[in-house]
């Protein structure tokens, strides 16, 4: 949009005095963002009702991404640098004497994810509209998203992560005309109506109420804006003596209350089980009406409407769809289970069969009666119809979606769609061949590989704006627009003066993350050190462990020579575990226990120290990434869908250390074996040792005295105040014989970071190598995966 200064300076005074009733001059950073957002709200709303008009009188097909977490963190300077108007509201601010930063500051993190997921939900939606494609978010409108995280005496401590604040969600449209009704419990039973027709008799039912919030999503330099529509629940004015109790209330609150609640009991597996029926019903009801109105024939809404699964969390869509299309529409089965695969397509973010998620019979029978009905019903037209192929039958039961007592719901989405993908080359493949195998043998035609991809913008011109001036300097500011132009700076890859500059922005990155470390821990960091990061969920095949053990090897070298020739280094990591999850908050522990014994050693003479950054968020990420030198990608290879910090890494220059796992692979396809640190086994050498049962981790602990060393710190009392935590993490290791091979790869991992090293002293060197890596990484946009979405699985037009 065109917007002078003296515009928005006007704007935004008006609309300042108007609802804050203050000058410039007496307003806080809470209210100049207040006044801002609503400043850019005003600008934003005839975009949005034009777009909205655009899509009815063109009746063109959208598809609805349903995802239980979104991440987009804060929003403002996103949707500012979209609308292309950052640097007028900058300059604006710089001629009113007000601290940009400090306002930007003042606006939380939406806090309605957890890590790669909901960030590339996010991604997905930025792409949507940046790209032109009609496509709308669908999730949950949490109020304390997953949680705060503290560490207090080296222990995580989970606290509500009130995100709304005082100010709620500034971007947010409450739409009362889409309110819908959700039904759950009850008992269902079915009879014939005057028509001679099966229906549905539900009794004893609970209803709760579904209030939909829409969230703006701004396109790049297109003034085009998607939807975000995210779901509140309340109980019914009608239907208040269902709920009579405050503890009845409650728990109708719980439902959007927190992403992932604690699922270890039976009344945390219930609730997890309607907070995703919740939004998934309410999504598909609100998508029904609005197809409708179209007025085209129901049974062809596949025409229309593509509705995407993104992990299993939605996958009770296709039943659910199937139970309104003919409960609530009087579709037939056939014409809406055709109807039903059509429109339905799953994206799968992981290889771990344990992770697919599962759910009791009983306590989805109790939960979704009708929806439970009609499962059963898939389930045995399916096995018919296999049968009737003359499959094996093992093969059937393999991929049948009722067995052993348990819902498969990655079986219930793929049988119920059109389209599987996975997130990364080797992701799909091993989905081919091991996880989904059978399913891939019944249905070769629905597999299919999208790569993730991540937000440039946000990452460069947002995360790292000194790099993006230095770009601009070298090839001009078409990248910004088109990100495949930044394979242009790769012919400055030999320019001595362009390197040094390179070099001279990482270092002036890491200065400012290094002030914000003293800030926020005490340590002091030097900015010539190597800044190793590793920021991530906290899992065991992420392997942090692998990355600490090292670390406690290098403690042990200077203990026993303090003038080791190394080059200095910061082990950074940053990362949430889950709630019920010990082993990951005893990783936690010992991180933060090993930072305050090497960090108070001053023996090392500075050349180790490590740093634990508490409640990892976006916009922490925003601070972090730019200034990392080595990226830590590090998992046992075959466990890792794809990964998107490697990507972000990548792009502001970090090198990545990594195994063959993976994104990774087609992140060293695009920067060439000398710009990018490999090690460990790969996929065929794991899948060996899963094969021959040869692996055995106290032989390799027993026949090895540096891992012998190693390991042993973690009991013979060098780490203080680890006995709990040691003695579960050494178990882990030996006792339970190291599941994600840590000690096979400890040696290889060791000899590539001696060689990150040996190639950081060579500061021209690797300030090619970070510009290779910066140049390429437009392989990983977004954009371009959401072109292939639109084409190749939801047919869109733009």
């Amino acid at each position: 949009m065109e917007l002078t200064k003296e515009r928005f300076i006007r704007d935004f005074k008006d609309i300042l005095h108007e609802r804050q009733l203050i000058k410039v001059a007496d307003a806080t950073s809470v209210e100049l963002f207040q006044a801002l957002a609503s400043t850019v709200r005003k600008y934003i709303t005839p975009l949005w009702l034009e777009r909205r008009n655009q899509l009815i009188e063109q009746q063109q097909k959208t598809a609805y991404y349903f995802s239980i977490e979104f991440l987009p963190g804060r929003m403002l300077e996103t949707n500012l640098l979209n609308l292309g108007i950052l640097d007028t509201v900058k300059e604006g601010f710089a001629e009113l004497g007000v601290d940009f930063e400090d306002v930007k500051n003042a606006e939380y993190d939406m806090a309605l994810g957890n890590g790669g997921l909901g960030r590339l939900a996010a991604a997905f939606m930025d792409s949507l509209a940046t790209t032109g494609y009609p496509g709308f978010g669908n999730g949950i409108r949490y109020r304390y998203g997953l949680f705060k995280q503290r560490i207090v005496d080296g222990y995580q401590v989970e606290i509500p992560d009130a995100w709304f604040g005082s100010l709620g969600n500034v971007w947010e449209t409450r739409k009362d005309h889409d309110i819908v009704d959700v039904k759950i419990f009850g008992n269902v039973s079915l009879h014939a109506n005057e028509k001679g027709r099966i229906v549905p008799l539900y009794e004893n039912s609970k209803i709760l109420r579904a209030v939909p919030y829409d969230v703006p999503q701004i396109g790049f330099g297109n003034d085009t804006v998607n939807n975000l529509r995210l779901w509140d629940v309340e109980i019914p004015e009608e239907h208040e003596l269902d709920y009579p109790t405050i503890e009845a209330r409650r728990r109708v609150q719980d439902i959007t209350a927190i992403l992932y609640p604690d699922d270890s009991s039976y009344e945390g597996k219930e609730l997890r089980l309607i907070q995703e029926y919740f939004m998934t019903s309410a999504g598909l009801q609100t998508i029904i009406k609005s197809y409708l109105k179209q007025g085209r024939p129901l049974k062809d809404i596949h025409e229309k409407v593509s509705v995407h699964i993104n992990d299993t969390h939605p996958a009770v869509a296709p039943a659910e769809f199937m139970r309104l299309l003919m409960d609530e529409y009087d579709l037939e089965w056939a014409d809406a289970w055709n109807a039903t695969v059509k429109t339905m397509s799953y994206t799968n973010h992981t290889i771990l069969s344990e992770a697919l998620e599962k759910w009791d019979a009983e306590l989805f029978k109790n939960v979704l009666p009708r929806v439970y009905q009609i499962i059963l019903e898939i389930d045995n037209r399916y096995v018919a119809e296999m049968a009737g192929r003359g499959l094996d039958p093992q093969v059937i039961e393999n991929t049948r979606i009722v067995k052993d007592n348990q819902i498969h719901m990655a079986h219930l989405a793929i049988i119920g769609g059109h389209s599987i993908n996975g997130v990364a080359k080797l992701h799909t493949e091993l989905l081919k061949e091991d996880t989904l195998r059978d399913f891939y043998s019944i249905y070769p035609e629905k597999f299919n590989n999208k790569t993730n991809g991540i937000i440039q913008r946000r990452w460069l011109q947002i995360a790292d704006q000194p790099l993006s001036a230095e770009i601009d300097k070298l090839i001009g500011k078409g990248w910004r627009s088109d990100i495949h132009e930044l394979r242009k700076l790769l012919e400055f890859k030999d320019d001595p003066q362009v390197l040094g500059d390179f070099y001279r922005v990482k270092q002036e990155a890491k200065a400012r993350l290094a002030d914000f470390i003293k800030e926020s821990t005490g340590a002091e960091v030097s900015t010539e050190a190597i800044f190793d990061v590793q920021v991530k969920r906290l899992h065991a095949y992420k392997r942090q462990l692998l990355n600490l053990l090292h670390i406690i090897k290098l403690y042990w070298d200077l203990k026993d020579n303090p003038n080791k020739d190394m080059v200095p280094r910061v082990f950074i990591f940053g990362a949430k575990a889950a709630p019920g999850y010990h082993f990951a908050k005893s990783v936690i522990k010992l991180i933060n226990e090993v930072a305050n014994l090497v960090n108070k050693d001053e023996s090392l003479q500075g050349k180790l120290k490590v740093v634990f950054l508490e409640n990892y968020r976006v916009s922490l990420a925003e601070l972090i990434i730019p200034a990392a030198d080595v990226s830590e990608q590090i998992s046992l290879a075959s466990k890792e869908a794809s990964g998107t910090s490697n990507m972000k890494f990548m792009m502001t220059g970090a090198i990545t250390l990594a195994t063959l796992d993976g994104a990774n692979i087609e992140i060293k396809d695009e920067v060439g074996d000398d710009n990018i640190v490999i090690f460990g086994m790969d996929k065929d050498q794991v899948y060996k040792h899963y094969a021959r049962h040869d692996y055995y981790s106290r032989g390799v602990y027993e026949s090895n005295p540096d891992i012998r060393r190693v390991v042993d710190t973690f009991v013979n009392g060098t780490i203080p105040n680890v006995r709990e935590e040691g003695s579960e993490i050494y178990e882990a290791l030996i006792t339970h014989n190291d599941e994600y091979f840590l000690l096979e790869d400890f040696h290889s991992y060791v000899e590539a970071q001696e060689k990150i090293d040996a190639l950081y002293r060579d500061k021209e060197k690797w300030a090619r190598m970070s510009l290779i890596n910066i140049a390429t990484s437009d392989k990983f946009t977004s954009d371009d995966t959401i072109e292939q979405y639109a084409k190749e699985i939801w047919n869109l037009e733009k």
